[in-house]
């Protein structure tokens, strides 16, 4: 039987935006809105009950929820995540592939895969199944927001856990390029590992001592100037793996804010990508077992 994830949305997809839910925890609330204005503060009690007026917040099997509605513990609530004002990223994703169970998208630089924080219409997921029209659009595997390059989307329940478990079993083959500092005194391709562990700021990595539990290959593609075009093969999957590999030897990617140092934050400044591209990923298609290949069309 399908997991509460995989059961249809009571609400439909608005805008290229499918609707997001949670369960009502343990707790005594006197009813619903008090709950959801004191869990919920970036959302105003007036916006919630113009939400609810509006019929868009609803109970699993559709039934909508006013603000006097008693709080119920496992209670699934469905309703549509706003945001009041979103910066318009200047740069167009383009589709690649498409088939019955996958879309493949190259991703410009500045745009989120999913919908997070201050992003929501702007981010990879939703401006496709705005394009694309498909509801049941569900990335495969993700990019940094700073990254850009392929990303393969799966547009088939039926076949969706198929293809995710080639991630799982590391039968993805990854190929990026990036563009950072020359490395004299090395022997190219090289592999490099390390132990990665969650950095001391936010939403950052950094190296420590023990067991190598990341590994990243690199090979020189040409020399661009004072700088130095290299490709990379990630043999494991670590958050910000490639940024700090290339840091942690002493050639940081050109233009990356976080590593060796994380710089004050940007914004909505989009005038120095990071020069990090994830050029193509191959796999052996579970469905027909022929070798899939897709490459980004971008250049750094």
């Amino acid at each position: 039987m399908p997991g509460p994830k995989e059961s249809r949305a009571p609400l439909p997809m608005r805008d290229g935006v499918t609707p997001s839910y949670l369960w009502l925890p343990a707790g005594d609330w006197p009813d619903l809105i008090s709950f959801m204005v004191a869990n919920y503060p970036a959302v105003t009690e007036a916006q919630w009950r113009e939400r609810m007026a509006r019929g868009e917040v609803v109970a699993a099997d559709g039934t909508p929820l006013a603000p006097h509605s008693p709080y119920k513990r496992n209670l699934r609530i469905f309703y549509y995540r706003e945001l009041e004002y979103e910066t318009p990223i200047p740069f167009e994703e383009t589709v690649l592939y498409q088939d019955e169970h996958l879309v493949v998208a190259d991703k410009p630089h500045f745009l989120p895969t999913i919908p997070t924080g201050r992003f929501l219409q702007e981010t990879l997921l939703v401006r496709l199944r705005r394009k694309l029209g498909i509801e049941d659009l569900v990335p495969i595997h993700r990019l940094d927001r700073e990254t850009a390059g392929v990303v393969v989307f799966s547009c088939n329940a039926a076949s969706r856990g198929a293809y995710q478990s080639l991630f799982q079993k590391r039968l993805v083959q990854k190929e990026y390029e990036a563009l950072a500092g020359p490395l004299p005194g090395r022997e190219f391709p090289f592999s490099y590992r390390s132990r990665m562990v969650e950095g001391d700021k936010f939403f950052t990595m950094k190296e420590a001592p023990g067991e190598p539990n990341s590994e990243t290959m690199l090979d020189v593609i040409e020399a661009r100037g004072e700088h130095v075009l290299y490709r990379l093969w990630p043999h494991t999957g670590r958050q910000h793996q490639l940024r700090v590999h290339l840091a942690a030897l002493g050639i940081p990617i050109v233009n990356d804010a976080f590593y060796p140092v994380a710089l004050p934050c940007k914004q909505d400044d989009v005038s120095q990508p990071l020069k990090l591209l994830a050029r193509a990923i191959g796999f052996p298609d579970p469905l027909t077992g022929e070798w899939r290949w897709f490459e980004s069309r971008r250049t750094l």
